[in-house]
């Protein structure tokens, strides 16, 4: 199996099992996002502890298999991690997709920068980058929102 057919098994798992899907519990942060160009929707779930760790992160969305699998990745990766290191992972993530460059991060085990980099094909499709940024770009906005 060829780099090609990996990340696109690793979407299409994705986006027909995504990982922490649902409202999560005690949620104290959010954010919605829609793409009226494809119809993408996301909403992201944040309970942040006040140690700034994210105690438990999920979404809800509706879209393509890009989207899905890009907000389940999202929260597959970053749930149980510190503000810090959302951070610079959602830096490392959108700069691979606009610029092409690899994943930095040397806290991350080798599946889950395969895992993410599997999203980085959307860089031939330009009208795709939103679909794989949306989930991003929407924790961003929940992360800095006062509580709900």
């Amino acid at each position: 199996m060829d780099l090609k057919e990996l990340y696109q098994e690793i979407i299409l798992d994705h986006a027909k099992n995504p990982r922490n899907h649902g409202k999560c519990n005690g949620f104290n942060h959010d954010a919605k996002a829609h793409n009226p160009l494809c119809g993408d929707k996301v909403h992201i779930y944040l309970n942040l502890g006040k140690d700034k760790n994210i105690k438990d992160l999920s979404f809800e969305g509706e879209g393509c298999a890009i989207s899905l699998a890009s907000a389940s990745i999202l929260t597959d990766t970053l749930k149980g991690k510190d503000l810090s290191f959302t951070k610079k992972l959602t830096d490392d993530f959108l700069n691979m997709i606009k610029t092409k460059s690899k994943i930095t991060l040397n806290s991350l085990s080798e599946d889950q920068i395969t895992t993410i980099s599997s999203l980085s094909g959307v860089q031939e499709f330009p009208m795709r980058i939103k679909c794989a940024t949306m989930a991003w770009h929407t924790l961003q906005s929940a992360i800095n929102k006062k509580n709900i």
